[in-house]
């Protein structure tokens, strides 16, 4: 591989998740950001408490983002080899704790919306 490009980007992401479990997490990403730029249009302000809500599941995100990448993958902490892996590993965990987050706020506005009368 003497180019990174975004199709092989692609192609390498393809081979480790398969194909249709990659292109359904491509797809609820869509989904989710679609969703949290309509609340943040609707809404015209971010609710705090919503925010905090979404900050406090981060961990939770960032430890199942790791679980999953590793049961989908077939590997464990043990096979982590030099720095890189350990980067990798903070990226996905990183990845995972600002998605759930978004997901926690979406979610919640979705299910509350403010009120009018505020």
């Amino acid at each position: 591989m003497n180019d990174l490009t975004f199709g092989t980007l692609i192609a390498v992401f393809e081979e480790i998740f398969g194909r249709g479990l990659f292109w359904a997490m491509v797809a609820v990403a869509v989904i989710v950001t679609i969703a949290y730029v309509y609340v943040l249009i609707r809404d015209r302000a971010v609710s705090w408490r919503k925010f905090l809500l979404a900050q406090l599941s981060m961990p939770l995100g960032a430890i199942a983002a790791v679980w999953f990448v590793l049961t989908v993958t077939n590997s464990s902490l043990a096979d982590l080899g030099g720095p890189i892996d350990l980067i990798v590993i903070l990226a996905i965990a990183a990845g995972g704790a600002i998605g759930t987050a978004v997901l926690v706020y979406t979610v919640h506005s979705l299910v509350r919306p403010p009120s009018e009368s505020g």
